[in-house]
């Protein structure tokens, strides 16, 4: 129960059910909060304890000051936490772990076990193997349930075994959009001490993408799973109170543009103004003119631009969206009833407080691609031919985006004044001039002929070989899902079809996506271009492209091609989309359709013809593209919230393969030796009821030395798992057949798969290893090039500690939670970089590695580092509390000299995980003593 120390606590009466809530305006000036700090204010208040959450937090948030870096810590409490099953599933096998360790140490294993509501939604496991077919879903769906029976089985014991763990069985939909559709409450209740009490809806959750249930007001941010088990065994997460950046929204959008055009344009804003660890809140009178599907496209590209999360606030639109959605009324009443008590109701007048105010014309949104590699890498649409071909020329996008914008419009990128909110901020003022003799771009051509079909057709650098609706960023959009069905309906009319060579799919986050389809009648012209359903789940964005064209794969491996992907994703990271393609542009759903018409990213869609129609004549995309109009009437005709309430009945009941499993009983699971799936975890290996001291690290050797924007989905296993790996090697030793492999990301919870697939990205460049690429390094002091993992073993025979050097922004993108695990696994002790991103560094932390960060200014480059040195850390051993700054030893060449590096453990819960070697076994501990 709460101390109640503001005298806070209160009632509030809906439709005559009383709650009680915690008033945010007990605290004076609290209006003066971004809505996101109120949340966190509520949430202070609620649980306040004066043991973990203090009065002195309290204060702490209600004096904040915008202007002042994130350094104050407080202790937050979500109200739920949601996973995904790649990521989901190590979680589920270290809690079975937990039991396991547990009742050996003398405990009940039943303490392990989620106190708060835990959501798991199996969405990452399907793979686009098939595709362009009537019967592809079906197919696709029974090979995702052979490959993965062994992980469905865990998380079925799982949902039986554990309390308060619900899991939504596959090819059900994608884990934001099913949160968004139907999981979120916006406003939460739950049974306390004196009857029920309502307070926001809050959460975490194990994928980066989980701020797109900012969109509807709801507060969560993306954590490891790490953190995630923590919040699930009633751990309250640590929290440095963030500065917030406030988006001011004016005007409305332009025909012809689309949410998606929206979100990489703010991508790109605020990437340019460095909100990492920030919190983005949207306001002002544009925000009414922003449907509630566009904002949770804002809100799932977050991570993209760097903040924790971007809220919308709560208004008429949210009310709408849960009528269209099928909420309950008395949810909806007691949402507005809520919101508006609490000062938490939009008021497009009031500005509160803000670290910084950015303005955004929403009018000045032109449409645009994202690419080839960088969500933040904006091209407008009108330069994407010119971009590209410079790209192939050899131009640097920087390079390519300035030449290509002599062709855009003037407005391509909007809003760039407002960038100099701080003179400290460095940024280039984008060119926006418009000129007709661009000069022509010689960008290498390398014809491969292929037969498909029976014809012969021509592959070069720059052909689209996969065009891919899918991602939870677009499928949850209506409106831009509808906008693309009826632009396939046009060019379907007019005589179009894709080309042969481009992989289509069609993978929506619901199953209310493809019931609007049918209703609208509109599915027929998406399946007569090859957009057939593939499945319900995140596909082609994570990886799991499937295989190219049989033809069109020899193609570009001989010929050594350049090709592209487009996709309606989040993510197009080197190697992410497919390891054979290098170039992959995110694009709204319709200008995917485009480019698999066009069938090359050098057709300029503004000017150049897509092909001849039945008649002969050129057909153009300005022919076919769709008016808002035409949109909004098939929307209205088409969505009603009795889909929703009719596709969610049963959401937890699955297909007959799900329900026709055997479920093992008792408080602990039955571990199968033989399953290449799920091992039991070492974590726990050794584990006392005390906590081993801290040592120094003495004689370390370099495992990786790294650029810079190194991000999780190079570190982390993903992806497909080639046959002359380490992981393929191994699954070959165990009578796994190649076509059995799997991903990574299926096999999640088989760390022997995962450590041999850590640092093994077919784009990781070592520097140690110079001009090679993949997970390759050198056993030093020898000169020749071994894999990762083999030099790893090499070392552990050594009884040699490791280190990583790096770059600025270690550890950005997603599949954070197995990119600390194998760190540590591989023998890691410390990750020396120039700067980290945000959740990497906890996630490091969390598994017992030291992230250390080289002082301002420099960088392993500078200091003239080469990653051959050995490498010792004093300043450890025998501390009560951790140093802000360590000493480390370089020694080479038979001379030493010393650094100094700033410790990166910020807050005093991260010093107590780290002293227990882990959060886990932090837990662990704690569940032992209560």
């Amino acid at each position: 129960m709460s101390s109640n120390s503001f005298n806070s606590r209160s009632k509030l009466e809906v439709d005559g059910q009383s709650y009680e809530i915690h008033r945010i305006d007990a605290i004076e000036n609290s209006s003066r909060l971004p809505y996101s700090l109120k949340v966190l204010l509520e949430n202070l208040l609620r649980n306040e304890d004066g043991r973990l959450v203090t009065a002195e937090q309290v204060n702490a948030l209600a004096s904040w000051d915008p202007a002042a870096e994130a350094s104050r810590e407080i202790q937050y409490t979500p109200a739920r936490v949601l996973m995904q099953d790649f990521t989901g599933v190590p979680c589920v096998v270290d809690l079975v772990a937990m039991r396991d360790a547990m009742t050996a140490l003398g405990g009940d294993a039943r303490k392990v076990n989620p106190l708060i509501p835990a959501e798991l939604v199996i969405d990452h496991s399907v793979i686009a193997d098939v595709f362009a077919r009537s019967d592809a879903f079906s197919v696709n769906a029974n090979y995702e349930f052979e490959r993965n029976q062994e992980r469905y089985q865990l998380l079925r014991w799982a949902q039986h075994s554990f309390d308060d763990f619900l899991v939504v069985p596959p090819d059900t939909g994608i884990c934001h959009q099913v949160n968004l559709e139907y999981l979120s409450r916006v406003v939460f209740t739950s049974e306390g001490p004196d009857g029920l009490r309502a307070y926001p809806d809050t959460l975490v959750g194990t994928d980066s993408h989980t701020p797109m249930v900012n969109g509807l007001g709801v507060l969560g941010w993306g954590v490891g799973g790490i953190e995630a088990e923590a919040a699930m065994l009633g751990q309250p997460m640590s929290l440095l109170i963030p500065q917030v950046v406030g988006l001011k929204l004016t005007g409305e959008l332009s025909e012809g543009t689309t949410a998606t055009d929206l979100v990489l344009t703010v991508a790109e804003l605020l990437r340019n103004l460095r909100v990492v660890g920030m919190f983005v809140d949207f306001f002002g009178p544009g925000v009414s003119n922003v449907p509630l599907a566009t904002r949770a496209t804002l809100g799932n590209m977050s991570p993209e631009y760097g903040s924790t999360g971007a809220l919308f606030p709560i208004d008429a639109e949210t009310l709408d969206y849960l009528r269209l959605t099928g909420r309950p009324d008395h949810q909806v009443k007691l949402v507005e009833a809520y919101a508006k008590a609490q000062g938490l109701w939009h008021d497009p007048l009031h500005v509160p407080d803000f670290s910084q105010v950015l303005e955004l014309d929403l009018g000045t949104v032109v449409p645009s691609l994202a690419g080839p590699k960088r969500p933040q890498d904006r091209i407008p649409l009108a330069a994407a031919q010119g971009a590209v071909r410079r790209l192939l020329a050899g131009d640097t996008h920087e390079e390519a985006i300035a030449g290509g914008l002599d062709d855009a419009e003037a407005d391509s990128f909007p809003a760039s004044d407002p960038l100099a909110v701080s003179s400290r901020i460095e940024r280039d003022v984008p060119p926006h001039g418009l000129s007709d003799e661009e000069p022509a771009v010689t960008w290498p051509s390398r014809p491969a002929s292929v037969n498909l079909g029976g014809n012969p057709e021509t592959l070069d650098h720059g052909s689209v070989v996969i065009a891919a609706i899918t991602s939870c960023t677009n499928t949850s959009n209506p409106t831009v899902m509808l906008g693309a069905a009826l632009l396939a309906k046009k060019a379907v009319e007019r005589g179009l079809r894709s080309k042969p060579w481009v992989k289509t799919t069609l993978a929506p986050g619901s199953r209310v996506v493809t019931d609007y389809y049918n209703r609208s009648g509109l599915t027929p012209y998406l399946e007569a271009l090859g957009f057939d359903l593939v499945g319900y789940g995140c596909t082609t964005c994570i990886g799991n492209s499937g295989p190219l064209i049989p033809e069109v794969s020899e193609a570009v491996n001989s010929h050594d091609l350049s090709v592209a992907s487009v996709l309606s994703g989040n993510r197009n990271f080197e190697g992410r989309i497919h390891s054979e393609v290098k170039m992959n542009f995110l694009a709204s759903p319709p200008l995917v359709i485009a480019y698999a018409l066009a069938g090359s990213m050098h057709v300029d869609l503004l000017n150049d013809s897509l092909g001849n129609g039945t008649d002969g004549n050129p057909v153009y995309l300005r022919d076919i593209w769709p008016t808002s109009q035409e949109i909004k009437a098939v929307v209205d005709a088409n969505l009603e919230a009795s889909m929703f309430t009719k596709g969610y009945a049963d959401v937890y009941r699955g297909d007959e393969n799900w329900r026709g499993m055997h479920i093992p009983e008792g408080d602990r699971f039955a571990w199968d030796e033989d399953s290449t799936y799920v091992q039991r975890p070492p974590y726990f290996d050794g584990v006392g009821r005390a906590p081993d001291p801290i040592g120094d690290v003495t004689g370390a050797r370099v495992l990786a030395y790294l650029g810079d924007s190194v991000t999780t989905d190079h570190i982390s296993p993903a992806g497909s798992i080639r046959k002359d790996s380490p992981a393929g090697a191994y699954l070959l030793s165990l009578g796994v057949e190649p076509a059995d492999f799997n991903s990574y990301g299926s096999r999640r919870g088989n760390h022997h798969v995962m450590i041999r697939g850590t640092f093994a990205n077919v784009r990781l460049r070592n520097k140690l290893v110079p001009g090679v690429e993949g997970g390759f390094t050198r056993h030093l002091p020898g000169t020749e090039t071994t894999t990762i993992f083999d030099a790893s073993l090499a070392y552990a025979r050594e009884h040699t500690p490791l280190v990583i050097l790096a770059g600025s922004d270690y550890g950005s993108g997603s599949s954070r939670d197995w990119a600390a695990k194998g760190t540590l696994l591989l023998g890691v002790k410390a990750v020396l970089a120039t700067s980290f991103e945000r959740i990497h560094r906890s996630n490091l932390i969390g598994m017992g590695v030291l992230p250390l960060q080289f002082r301002d200014g420099e960088t392993a480059e500078s200091l003239g580092l080469n990653g051959e040195e050995v490498f010792s850390i004093a300043g450890l051993a025998g501390t009560e509390s951790l140093p802000d700054e360590v000493r480390v030893a370089v020694e080479a060449d038979g001379s030493t000299r010393e650094i100094t590096m700033r410790v990166r453990i910020d807050t005093p819960a991260e010093e107590a995980y780290y002293r227990h070697g882990g959060i886990l076994q932090y837990v662990l501990r704690q569940l032992l003593d209560t």
